[in-house]
């Protein structure tokens, strides 16, 4: 999303709000602290039981790693950096997730929001980055890359709402340039997403909620041949949502997947479709809240153009090898994919066209097609143990994408219509050296190199925004592993990374609109970054880590969709720490803090906008208590700049949320794994807004204001879940 900050100029300008000044509604529903007492009363008594019997178990030592493991692979030994980490599906469903992309908050220091209707991708944020939907954020599903180059709108779009939470076996993340295998789209981190390709029982589960919530999941596995297991699933989900227009959001989803072989040699194959529509209640201006307006009060939840909204889908094929032998290990993967979308977006509602409003319409239309390709061996060099690894990843993009002016959905005309050629290749080497018990050392190399073609097919400029662009770039990265010692090691990082550019930037000479000369994009913008960090397990039960990281980009010039044109801006620099802790006092209670600050500026000095300064979080899971777990959860939000010279921020959000589940007795009849479960999202009922930007926009008939544009955040929302296992 970009935002002008001025009438005529346009920047990212996004961050969060916390409570509204003005005073708060009585709750929706005022008896709920005596439903939750009563509900919590029973983990209360369990809980009790359980501290008084645990000691007689086993050593609480022995248990922490046990449980924890069965959360989070993050153990001393296990990573090159203290940035690094693996989670579990254990974890992900013991906690809610109000929406599927926010499966990524549980990498630490990570922060998934949402400004506009559900079926658009989210709001991204780490280490200081206005990710926007993706950019330096590099998210993959079962091996395919989500986010989307040269996109309708916004470079690197990574749309998660085709996930199914329910089938994610692991999430393997890691921060900043410093792996080789790390490409497009990385220089802030990474996350892997691994799906399930069998379960113990098949399964189905179905949610109800307030505001029309409806979901519906199914999945179950077989054997359908000899070493041939097949997993199906399927989803169907619809909602309403707490807005004065309802969203209307419907979501249809499946996964089929193929799989068989062993450890030593494997294969696995996927189908996976996914379509969408809804209509979206985006950003208001803050001072409009609360005042008469077209003949009504304007609340939170209102809307200024009932029209937007948007459609999209999704289908892909997939497939994997592996094989382990005395020769190395070989991986293989390709993927085939075909994508749609078509958003409809009014911000500013009247600011640039006061007879017809600002609606514009994005358009997104691409096939695409991937490799990658890896082997490693273990050797010597010099007498120390060693293991090398080399490979390469190739993307093709063949896109079509188009912005309009639009007024209600219909096109009044066209800025940019363009045919895109976009093809991406990286070949990358590393070698992982261990000189002796206490040090270990990880150096590779890469290199990347992008082709483009952008072909203009409408509008006065289309022969001078058309062209060729190509971009190589090397990048170096190395690691230090010192340890364990007293079991805590610490870390040394660095590495040079890169993110892509609209293809569209790289070659336009001239505003589409204006003709005004404009300034090119970088094909590749490089990043530099260095990490200290230490991990420890010294105290029993606690697993804490600790990372100081710098990351400076050479070049925050991008493309903008919503405006289909480039924004000036200079390079940057970021720095912070991240305090990250799992403590397991006994076997049946997990505790996580997370505590990230970050400092972000530009070259200048100025303030980078939408960099929030602070994100903590909180959570208590409670499991095996007999037949009920539970897990409430914290998380803070903290303020940031939302202007360069600091004159207007954000202010901190702080929201909890809260799980209880009861797993049904066999002795009734139900199947394993059947469960009941009560999620309360936003559980104290905040007036919190999801995010916050300052911009100029115009209402109809009225003057230009510049000043806090925002969307809330749900009140509180309750859904109930019932899971049967047969």
């Amino acid at each position: 999303m970009t935002f002008p900050l001025s009438g005529a100029s346009r920047a990212h300008t996004f961050a969060f709000s916390s409570s509204l000044p003005s005073a708060a509604p009585p709750p929706r529903h005022p008896v709920w602290p005596a439903w939750l007492a009563c509900a919590l009363s029973p983990l209360a008594a369990a809980a009790a039981q359980a501290a008084s019997e645990g000691p007689s178990a086993a050593p609480a030592s022995t248990q922490q790693v046990q449980i924890v493991g069965q959360h989070y692979d993050n153990g001393v030994g296990s990573s090159d950096a203290a940035s690094q980490g693996v989670i579990r599906a254990e974890l992900l469903k013991s906690r809610p997730a109000l929406r599927p992309g926010e499966v990524l908050e549980f990498v630490p220091g990570v922060i998934v929001t949402q400004h506009s209707g559900d079926g658009k991708a989210n709001q991204y944020f780490l280490r200081g980055f206005n990710l926007d939907h993706g950019t330096d954020f590099a998210t993959s599903v079962d091996g395919m890359p989500v986010n989307m180059p040269t996109h309708g709108h916004g470079q690197g779009y990574a749309d998660l709402n085709f996930l199914i939470p329910e089938l994610v076996d692991r999430i393997a993340y890691r921060k900043g340039p410093y792996f080789a295998r790390g490409g497009d789209f990385s220089a802030a981190g990474a996350a892997d997403i691994v799906y399930r390709t069998r379960f113990d029982a098949p399964w189905v589960q179905a949610t109800l909620g307030p505001d029309a919530y409806r979901r519906l999941v199914a999945a179950g596995s077989g054997d359908v041949g000899p070493g041939v297991t097949a997993l199906a699933a399927v989803e169907s989900m619809g909602n309403d949502g707490p807005w004065t227009l309802r969203e209307g959001l419907r979501r249809r989803n499946g996964v089929f997947t193929l799989s068989g072989g062993t450890p030593a040699q494997g294969w696995q194959a996927s189908a996976m479709a996914y379509t969408a529509h809804w209509r979206a209640t985006d950003q208001v201006p803050e001072s409009l809240l609360g005042q008469p307006y077209d003949g009504r009060v304007f609340g939170r939840f209102d809307t200024l153009d009932t029209s937007d909204g948007g459609e999209t889908s999704r289908a892909s094929l997939s497939g994997q090898w592996h094989r382990v032998s005395e020769a190395g290990t070989t991986r293989i993967a390709a993927y085939a994919m075909r994508y749609r979308l078509q958003l409809w977006s009014n911000f500013t509602y009247a600011l640039e066209r006061p007879d017809t409003g600002d609606q514009f319409s994005q358009r997104d239309r691409r096939s695409v097609l991937g490799l990658a390709a890896s082997h490693a061996v273990e050797h010597a060099v010099a007498g120390w143990e060693a293991r090398s690894e080399w490979g390469l990843q190739w993307r093709h993009d063949r896109i079509g994408v188009a912005l309009y002016d639009t007024q209600a959905r219909q096109v009044l005309g066209v800025t940019r219509d363009d045919t895109v050629r976009q093809a991406m290749l990286g070949v990358h080497g590393q070698t992982a050296l261990t000189f002796n018990p206490w040090l270990r050392g990880l150096f590779g190399l890469r290199a990347d190199h992008l082709q483009a073609r952008v072909d203009s097919h409408a509008g006065a400029f289309a022969a001078a925004n058309s062209g060729r662009a190509s971009a190589v770039q090397w990048s170096p990265r190395a690691s230090l592993v010192f340890g364990p010692f007293a079991r805590t090691e610490f870390f040394v990082n660095a590495g040079r990374g890169l993110h892509s550019n609209d293809a569209r930037g790289m070659t336009q000479q001239a505003d589409p609109r204006t003709g005004a000369a404009a300034d090119r994009v970088q094909p590749l913008v490089a990043s530099r970054g260095q990490e200290l960090g230490l991990r420890t397990e010294a105290l029993p039960g606690l697993q804490s880590s600790l990372a100081l990281w710098r990351l400076d980009s050479a070049s925050e010039l991008v493309y903008v969709g919503d405006a289909g044109s480039t924004e000036a801006a200079q390079a940057s620099r970021r720095h912070g720490v991240e305090f990250n802790n799992r403590w397991q006092p006994w076997r049946w209670l997990l505790v996580d803090a997370d505590l990230a600050w970050t400092h972000a500026r530009f070259a200048d000095g100025g303030r980078i906008p939408n960099a929030v300064d602070r994100v903590a979080s909180l959570s208590a899971t409670l499991r095996e208590l007999g037949p009920w777990s539970a897990s409430l959860g914290w998380r803070y939000l903290g303020s940031g700049a939302l202007v360069e010279d600091n004159s207007v921020r954000s202010t901190p959000a702080i929201t909890a949320d809260l799980r209880l589940s009861h797993t049904l007795p066999a002795a009734w009849g139900f199947g394993r794994d059947s469960a009941l479960t009560v999620d309360v999202f936003n559980l104290f009922n905040r007036r919190v807004d999801d995010i916050q930007y300052a911009y100029t926009s115009r209402l109809p008939g009225g003057d230009p204001w510049f000043g806090r544009h925002v969307h809330p955040a749900e009140p509180r929302t309750l859904r109930v879940t019932l899971r049967l296992g047969f």
